[in-house]
């Protein structure tokens, strides 16, 4: 493994625990700086984890993507893109499903609650079987009867697991996981927490896409086509297919301004460190 000096500027984030690793598309870890295997609350970097879990549900043929799930006229897809019209924290209906994009802990709820219906196992049991485990990610658990949207732990080595699966899939087929990194419901508009009203807020099955959002919690050279997730626990995972390479950053701090100042000059140290290998 190669050392990565842009790793280093983690050591003066103001959190009290921070670690972060960078995986190339061929599922080589580029660089590591902290403690890799140091549990920390992933918040909605839970989301991706449920998210895979669903899709191979799918693949297994125990759902369809759009099957009716969630408020009335919403599918499996529309609950994954965040465009069931599902309020943030509630099961109560704010618009027309494909309508708007409100980003909603309770439409992946509703997607754990559907995926467990279908399959006859529990979701946080069917994470691991489907996804954790084959992956070698003994470290991370969704806890207890925990929410598929925010409750699971994890480390930084066992994301770079699911980085690199996310790159070069072994679990779904590539077209499957394409058309997760793919806008679904494209031009629908919506709040992204934590950097305000988007025009084209876009999001995949499961994965937020960068496309032209601005502000935004990657850096200015990431490329548009960059997916991942951010957390409210002060913690991101991003993959960016034309840098051929993921980075993964937990923390012990509670999102907030902090993060908004050092998380895009630490994607922009990367970037320009790995083009310059």
């Amino acid at each position: 493994m190669e050392r990565l000096e842009s790793l280093q500027q983690i050591e003066k984030w103001p959190v009290p625990h921070a670690a972060a690793a960078v995986v190339r598309a061929d599922g080589s870890v580029a660089g590591a700086h902290g403690q890799g295997d140091r549990r920390f609350p992933l918040a909605s970097v839970t989301k991706p984890l449920a998210a895979y879990a669903v899709l191979v549900a799918y693949e297994e043929g125990a759902i369809e993507l759009d099957e009716p799930a969630g408020p009335d006229g919403a599918t499996v897809r529309h609950l994954l893109a965040h465009a069931s019209g599902l309020a943030p924290d509630e099961r109560r209906a704010l618009s027309a499903p494909g309508t708007r994009r409100v980003y909603s802990n309770a439409g992946f709820e509703a997607l754990g609650e559907h995926v467990a219906k279908a399959t006859e196992i529990a979701f946080p049991d069917y994470l691991r079987e489907a996804v954790l485990e084959p992956l070698g990610m003994a470290a991370t658990t969704l806890l207890g009867n925990g929410s598929p949207a925010r409750d699971a732990v994890s480390t930084v080595d066992d994301l770079t697991r699911f980085a690199a699966e996310l790159q070069a899939p072994r679990l779904l087929d590539p077209r499957t996981v394409a058309e997760a990194m793919t806008v679904q419901f494209p031009g629908l508009s919506g709040v992204l927490p934590g950097y305000g009203n988007q025009r084209h807020n876009d999001w995949g099955l499961g994965f937020e896409i960068r496309g032209t959002k601005t502000p935004h919690w990657t850096g200015a050279s990431s490329s548009p086509r960059t997916f991942g997730h951010f957390g409210q626990s002060g913690t991101f995972l991003w993959v960016d297919p034309d840098a051929g390479a993921a980075c993964v950053a937990l923390t012990d701090r509670d999102f907030g301004p902090w993060a908004v100042e050092v998380w895009p000059p630490l994607t922009e140290a990367v970037l320009g460190e790995l083009r310059t290998a």
